[in-house]
């Protein structure tokens, strides 16, 4: 009786210890350790159909992976025996102070994401003493993101000046909207909102496709030019930050009609697929604008190295995009908050290991490029 009874009790110790390991596992699967794990977690917790409309990009989507494996294949050349007891990230971006040089990028929507949407977004960049791209597809307006905090926030339209906007950001890259297959397949839709300019349709086009495609496309001005830009330019004092340039030609350009920074970005991979990855580009417009005006890269930007790697290649900034989406569908302000906090505590370890103290210690001799592996073979 005794011998069954210990058994039992052996038996009831060991499923009670399965259980508390599966549940730690559970635990420990749930709370995400870098940025790239929040992606599972947003698409747990949204509809297929909006965590597809974040996570896609266009037609194959080559120019999406590509901005993520580009940066892959970049090693870093680090330096020792440099005293890094003490690291400082900040920066200056058109002269607002910011705790490191990671922003956060123009993408709209966000209360598909989460019911507060561009206002938990711009609370948490306040919070993380960075700044906000807010786009033309807010979900909120202007205005109401404007109230919702002190961040220092840029805007892609003049409406911005009123409102304490700090700078407007054009995007040069979107004459009309870019084939997203996954929101024709899903047939995207999106309920009623407020935005910048009124209110999206809720009517899905005639030809099956996506009734958010045909309303983006209903908004976009295909004859924007270069005259645009200094007309915009001459009708506000906010500087003027282009965003789409992925050629040397067009930076300098940039430069020419006055722009205040450039933005080197493909849209995410969701605008002209086989369009060069940013970070492989990001060089070239460093050299073309000849350190005149501050240039920043989009797209790709995963882990603190990342960062590290679009420094030492010559750019002031990056922005982040999807992973901000990702952390606030999983987790609401406090993701974005955390997503934010992982890129800065990664990028100050690779700084430490790679032995600079500050931003301005990260140079080019850092990396290495497939491009210097190949002239080291000549």
């Amino acid at each position: 009786m005794s011998l069954t009874l210990e058994l039992m009790n052996w038996v009831l110790d060991m499923v009670l210890q399965i259980i508390r390991e599966l549940l730690g596992k559970v635990t420990m699967s749930s709370e995400p350790v870098n940025v790239n794990e929040f992606k599972a977690l947003a698409e747990r917790a949204l509809p297929k159909m909006y965590f597809e409309f974040y996570a896609g990009g266009a037609e194959d989507e080559h120019t999406l992976k590509a901005n993520e494996e580009a940066y892959q294949r970049i090693t870093i050349r680090p330096r020792v025996l440099v005293d890094v007891s003490r690291i400082d990230m900040s920066t200056r971006m058109l002269g607002y102070s910011i705790s490191s040089p990671i922003m956060v990028a123009p993408s709209g929507l966000h209360k598909l994401a989460n019911p507060e949407g561009e206002l938990a977004t711009a609370r948490a960049a306040a919070a993380s003493n960075t700044i906000m791209i807010l786009s033309f597809g807010s979900s909120y307006s202007v205005e109401e993101v404007a109230a919702s905090c002190n961040a220092v926030r840029f805007f892609q339209l003049y409406r911005a000046e009123r409102s304490g906007y700090k700078a407007i950001v054009l995007t040069v890259d979107c004459p009309r909207m870019g084939r997203r297959e996954a929101d024709i397949k899903n047939r995207m839709i999106v309920s009623k909102q407020k935005n910048v300019e009124g209110l999206v349709s809720t009517e899905v086009d005639a030809d099956g496709g996506s009734n958010l495609e045909a309303y983006v496309n209903s908004t976009l001005d295909p004859s924007l030019s270069w005259k645009d830009v200094a007309w915009l330019k001459s009708i506000t004092k906010l500087p003027i930050l282009l965003k789409g340039i992925i050629t040397h030609e067009d930076a300098r350009i940039a430069v020419e009609v006055g722009a205040a920074g450039v933005i080197v970005s493909n849209h995410g991979g969701r605008q002209l697929d086989y369009s060069p990855a940013t970070i492989n580009v990001v060089e070239e417009v460093v050299h073309a604008v000849k350190g005149k005006i501050p240039v920043i890269v989009d797209g790709g930007v995963r882990r603190g190295t990342d960062v590290f790697k679009a420094l030492a290649l010559g750019a002031q900034a990056v922005l982040v995009g999807r992973p901000i989406l990702y952390g606030l569908a999983a987790k609401g302000e406090h993701g974005v908050k955390q997503v934010i906090q992982m890129l800065k505590e990664e990028l100050e370890l690779a700084m430490a290991l790679a032995g600079c103290t500050s931003l301005k210690d990260i140079t080019r001799s850092h990396v290495r490029t497939e491009r210097d592996r190949c002239q080291s073979m000549l």
